[in-house]
């Protein structure tokens, strides 16, 4: 089952949920259009089991590089980094779930729209710890506005996306020292 709701990502990734028709995921999972029905009830069952799966992987793959940080700030950069990483190249082209679920958000059930909401307010919240943890290592200027900071980096995050679908973000290293510069 786990295979089959890895090969729904990329559909939902690359058409958003109203793109993603049925004989798309027919065509990613290889099965007929009654065995999804019969796994996943409805294209929002199949949706919401593609979503948790692409959140689960994503927040898994960032834990693990940010291992290798020892302060706030690093912290933050290799969060800028890993998005750049996304961002660029065939994965870049696909898109990013979260996004393009932002991007359709208005027309979300109310419990799809929530599930987005709170991916969302926990994606900010891990941004708050980062930025607090440089406050207290001192790699962060003190005086900096955490909540509003972490609103920027959140967009910064999902704006490295958006452009990603369409072209490489420019100089990496770059981009991610521009950025760095708020919390200076």
């Amino acid at each position: 089952m786990e295979t089959i709701i890895a090969r729904t990502v990329p559909v939902f990734r690359e058409y958003g949920y109203a793109g993603a028709s049925i004989d798309r995921l027919k065509t990613a999972t290889g099965l007929t259009a009654g065995s999804l029905y019969k796994a996943f009830t409805d294209k929002r069952g199949v949706f919401e089991a593609a979503f948790t799966h692409y959140v689960k992987q994503r927040r898994q793959d960032l834990a693990a590089r940010l291992l290798k940080a020892s302060t706030g700030r690093e912290r933050i950069a290799e969060s800028l980094r890993f998005y750049l990483e996304a961002a660029s190249g065939f994965e870049g082209r696909q898109g990013c779930l979260v996004l393009a679920s932002l991007i359709e958000a208005t027309t979300l059930d109310g419990a799809l729209h929530e599930r987005l909401s709170d991916t969302l307010a926990t994606n900010r919240a891990a941004l708050i710890t980062m930025l607090r943890e440089g406050l207290q290592d001192g790699s962060i200027r003190a005086e900096l506005p955490i909540e509003a900071s972490a609103d920027l980096l959140l967009s910064l995050l999902q704006g490295f996306r958006a452009v990603g679908k369409l072209h490489d973000p420019g100089d990496h290293d770059a981009l991610i020292g521009m950025s760095l510069k708020i919390l200076d």
